[in-house]
């Protein structure tokens, strides 16, 4: 086999350290920017969070603006030692350093104290823990049912098998128990609040929530018959197989329904604190609608004060003092010297990520301008990542990151940027379409469709095609399915 050689020229770009960070610090959402914050200033003395008011003395490091940076970093060699200048962070003509800051007067609504809402939240194993501290029981019971409630998934189900939680008993505590016993604590936990917690599947965990209510009406009493012993019938809605077999009229059937439909099927996912529906999302912007004319603000968490440490500025002053200065001397020039670099890079990151934030969303809110206006989203125009890129010059990646961690409060409620992103679709007349107005114009249609006589996708393509819309059956049944609407079958109600 002849082998040959021969040269090849490839194009790459090499991120440096620091754009590597201001990419990671795109992603994180406001919510989690303070404890990122803290983290760096935990790491690096050099950076400190102030409440004073200084004017930006420091040269902002251009690192973000070049794949690699020319200049190397000392690695502690005896020549860097005598080429290590303190004078850039020393003024000249005063003894102090000045501050390398972040306040930006040309944008005074980042000063904006606006007041975010916390909860104080319970989480549901805490709750479960609580109950249990009220239950009489021996210290090994105690640390079987922990074992059970550290079992239990996000939902509230335990869903390990008993045979695998004696086997974690056995390993995990060197507790010998039989299954029998972790059988009658699973029950005791099932007692707990909020009801159906600690059931196998969503069968139990409805049955368990009945029948703490048996007493209640001869309706509950039908309800955990039906799911006794009609439980996939009922998911399925074969409702003439359910009153054929249990005789029921319909007006008995709707009561069963409404009983059934009333129930938690996660009871985990509905405890204060851990109700995704209710959790709080801190938005990112702020557009306010000024008489017709929008006005766009940065959350002010997103413009934190960060500034060079007043220590380290000291220990410059005194080494800039002396005169000859030993090896040790220069270590330690060299190490306030990095330490200060890392801190201007994080702080020149973050102001970064403010103007890419700001230029992203002010991109997108002019794009989107009617529906920020109305609110109405059959005004969203087609829009993707590639034509945000096109109006700020920023990467399509960046856009990206941007858009799928990032969230806006409008009057008409919170979204998150990636919403206002979707494809085009072409009307009879050629008119380009956003394939969100597409989807609310379904969701509107079988919003008021007859639930007794609901329409089959077949019909939803027709009325779509009489307003104009070229869409085919397969894609209206994939936009129902994306708007987490069921088939016709599934929505019919008596």
């Amino acid at each position: 086999m002849a082998m040959h050689q021969g040269l090849q020229q490839k194009l790459l770009q090499k991120l440096s350290p620091q754009q590597i960070q201001l990419m990671k610090l795109l992603q994180v959402p406001t919510a989690q920017l303070e404890e990122r914050i803290k983290e760096e200033i935990e790491e690096n003395p050099a950076l400190e969070q102030g409440d004073e008011d200084y004017s930006d003395e420091f040269e902002p490091v251009d690192e973000f603006s070049t794949p690699e940076s020319d200049e190397s970093e000392p690695d502690g060699s005896e020549e860097d030692y005598e080429q290590i200048d303190i004078s850039e962070y020393v003024q000249d003509g005063d003894d102090e350093v000045g501050d390398y800051r972040l306040r930006d007067d040309n944008y005074p609504e980042l000063d904006d104290k606006r007041v975010i809402p916390h909860k104080v939240e319970t989480s549901f194993i805490e709750l479960m823990m609580q109950q249990l501290g009220m239950q009489n029981l021996s210290e090994e019971d105690h640390r079987i049912a922990e074992q059970i409630i550290g079992s239990l998934d996000d939902d509230g189900y335990l869903r390990r098998d008993t045979t695998a939680i004696v086997d974690d008993l056995a390993f995990r505590q060197n507790l010998e128990v039989p299954e029998a016993r972790v059988e009658e604590l699973v029950s005791m936990i099932q007692q707990f609040d909020p009801a159906g917690v600690a059931a196998r599947n969503l069968q139990e965990c409805l049955l368990l929530q009945l029948r703490r209510k048996a007493d209640e009406s001869p309706s509950v009493i039908l309800a955990i018959r039906v799911l006794e012993k009609y439980f996939d019938e009922f998911t399925k809605k074969h409702y003439e197989k359910i009153q054929r077999g249990l005789d029921l009229n319909d007006e008995q059937l709707r009561e069963v329904i409404n009983q059934i439909i009333r129930l938690n099927p996660k009871p985990g996912g509905y405890v204060e604190g851990n109700n995704q529906a209710e959790q709080y999302v801190i938005p990112d912007f702020f557009i306010v609608n000024n008489n017709g004319r929008l006005e766009l603000s940065l959350n002010s968490k997103n413009a934190p004060d960060l500034r060079i440490s007043e220590g380290y500025r000291d220990m410059l002053k005194d080494y800039e003092k002396g005169s000859k200065k030993d090896k040790r001397q220069k270590e330690a020039v060299l190490f306030i010297k990095q330490k200060i670099d890392s801190a201007k890079w994080f702080i020149d990151a973050i102001r970064q990520r403010q103007e890419t934030l700001m230029n992203t969303m002010e991109s997108i809110m002019h794009y989107q301008y009617e529906f920020f206006l109305t609110g109405d989203e059959t005004e969203l125009k087609p829009m993707i990542l590639k034509d945000i890129a096109e109006r700020t010059g920023l990467d399509i990646s960046t856009v990206s990151r941007v858009a799928n961690s990032k969230f806006v409060q409008t009057e008409f409620g919170t979204y998150r940027l990636k919403f206002f992103f979707s494809e085009s679709l072409q009307t009879e007349s050629g008119e380009e379409v956003s394939t969100r107005e597409v989807k609310k114009i379904l969701s509107d249609l079988i919003e008021e469709e007859s639930k007794k006589q609901p329409y089959s996708d077949e019909r939803l393509t027709e009325l779509l095609q009489e307003k104009g819309y070229n869409i085919a059956r397969r894609t209206v049944a994939k936009y129902r399915e994306q708007l987490n609407i069921p088939v016709a079958r599934l929505r019919k109600i008596l």
